[in-house]
């Protein structure tokens, strides 16, 4: 279940200051200790890696964090866990090019051979996709 998936505007987060402050204003920064509640209003596209949201924050004024400077809330007020897990490509061709490895090669006939070389190539690139 994506970020987006489990807020909606005018839900409840709580801003975990310790991850933005360094670029937030002295007000904000203020507004947050008193309390560090605050009510989804919109979101944003960041920096093309994410979704981040606008909240209302208890001094009325508006500010964006990215998505994980925010704690999500349940209906109690407890915050919700996330979910860090990281989804991998799980298809046979990624499996394979996983389990390869380059042995190198020291005599001039193994380094000549076409095989050999399409092998290190392989292994060459496979952190790439």
């Amino acid at each position: 279940m994506s970020f987006l998936d489990k807020v909606k505007i005018g839900n409840c987060v709580q801003v975990n200051l310790e991850l933005s402050k360094d670029r937030l204003t002295k007000e904000t920064i203020d507004a947050i200790n008193v309390s560090s509640l605050g009510k989804i209003s919109d979101f944003r596209i960041t920096d093309g890696k994410g979704i981040g949201v606008v909240l209302l924050l208890s001094n009325g004024k508006e500010q964006w964090f990215f998505e994980n400077e925010i704690d999500l809330l349940d209906e109690n007020g407890n915050v919700i866990k996330k979910n860090n897990v990281k989804k991998e490509n799980s298809n046979f061709i990624f499996d394979f090019l996983r389990g390869l490895n380059y042995e190198s090669k020291y005599k001039v006939s193994e380094l000549l051979n076409p095989i050999n070389f399409f092998i290190w190539l392989v292994v060459s690139f496979k952190d790439i996709f």
